[in-house]
């Protein structure tokens, strides 16, 4: 199941940043980082609307609020542009050193400019996506318009931005007017696309062109048509989610590709690695199978996959079928469905009849079997006699040694 989980991380100047980290179905393709735009945050309709479209595309995405935004911790009046990019370098290191380090950048309007900047500085990423982002982060200095005088007379001047008031500081203007996006759009060499609605009266569409002429193949632009800045109306997040998550999955094919064309194991052998999200997922190869085992949320785990004992029931519950299976074909049986209930759990030795361990507590794994068709009593009855006979469940009776080794 899809979830979204809250987390927190130290932003540039060591303060608290709040975050979403949304997972997708079974273990993440890749992970992405999304920037919001300019005195937003993380939970404005089209970051949300991103981040459910691309993880369900099988892409982890870590959307959070910049530093003194939204949930986050400090004072907005004491940031700007090169502090935004220090704090989406940090939430990058916290993906690469909790998770995986992020494949895809994707920044909306000042945040997409952010990203432009970061991305030099990221080398697992692959992909950036922009949408209606400024070719200068000076751009955004019109939205304080008769309140650029107060700010180099006095200091600082308390500006309306979306409805909300904003202390705005003569430094956040020097740090702007030292930016230059496009020197690091040139430089970047990674894939780009460019999403712009042609009306977007925030930030003309002139600064989509100029993204998109400095940067250098593979590049692709996304007309957003008649969509607003914010991305405000339903239909035109949607839209463009469906279209990022469309584009970036050519930049991360190559993982799913190389993971395709993994040498199958060979039979009897399973190798079982840390998959690198949440605390205790796992990821299983089994021969040509990659499988994922989790633990649930009550004892700490992510319940990405089975918990390793399910695996276990599992292995016994499908044995038990495939057994009565092949024996009712040989006998001709007129078998039409086997159906198997499986549970495990511990029981005191002494509660135990049959058992010869006496002390202490032991596991017990209860099976009820349900088989359909026209049968007998004496062919029922046999069938029940065939399921003890399973090999797995010899297996698990039997005195069974495992041997541990370490090795380089």
């Amino acid at each position: 199941m899809a979830e979204s989980r809250k987390i927190e991380f130290p932003g540039h100047s060591g303060e608290t940043l709040a975050a979403r980290l949304d997972f997708p179905d079974g273990a993440p393709k890749a992970f992405a980082l999304f920037a919001h735009f300019f005195t937003c945050s993380k939970d404005i309709f089209a970051a949300s609307r991103i981040a459910s479209e691309l993880s369900a595309a099988g892409i982890a995405v870590l959307r959070f609020d910049f530093t003194g935004l939204g949930a986050s911790e400090g004072e907005f009046a004491n940031t700007n542009f090169s502090s935004n990019v220090q704090d989406l370098l940090q939430a990058a290191a916290y993906l690469d050193a909790e998770h995986e380090a992020p494949a895809i950048l994707i920044g909306h309007s000042l945040g997409g400019a952010a990203v432009l900047a970061a991305a030099p500085h990221v080398g697992s990423a692959k992909a950036i996506v922009t949408i209606g982002a400024p070719a200068d982060a000076e751009h955004v200095a019109h939205n304080f318009g008769a309140k650029l005088d107060e700010i180099a007379k006095d200091g600082e001047a308390d500006v309306q931005l979306a409805g909300r008031t904003f202390k705005i500081k003569k430094q956040f203007l020097d740090d702007i007017a030292g930016q230059n996006v496009l020197d690091a759009v040139k430089g970047m060499k990674k894939a780009l696309l460019v999403c712009h609605a042609p009306l977007d009266a925030t930030v003309g569409v002139s600064n989509a062109t100029d993204i998109f002429v400095a940067a250098k193949h593979p590049k692709s632009f996304l007309s957003l048509d008649s969509a607003d800045h914010l991305l405000s109306k339903k239909s035109d997040s949607i839209y463009a989610a469906g279209c990022i998550a469309a584009w970036v999955s050519r930049y991360i094919g190559d993982v799913e590709e190389k993971a395709s064309k993994a040498k199958p194991l060979p039979d009897g052998e399973v190798i079982v690695e840390e998959a690198g999200t949440g605390q205790f997922t796992q990821s299983v190869r089994v021969g040509a199978h990659e499988l994922v085992a989790d633990e649930p949320p009550s004892v700490g785990g992510d319940n990405r996959g089975p918990a390793p004992y399910d695996y276990v029931l599992a292995g016994l519950g499908a044995c038990t079928s495939m057994t009565l299976r092949m024996y009712a074909n040989r006998k001709r049986l007129p078998l039409d469905k086997v159906s198997v209930v499986l549970k495990h759990s511990k029981i005191h030795a002494d509660d135990c009849a049959d058992c010869e361990t006496k002390d202490g507590k032991i596991d017990e794994m209860t099976r009820e079997i349900t088989i359909t068709g026209d049968l007998t009593d004496e062919q029922r009855t046999k069938l029940l006699e065939i399921a003890d006979k399973c090999p797995v469940h010899r297996t698990l009776e039997n005195e069974v040694k495992v041997r541990t080794s370490l090795v380089d």
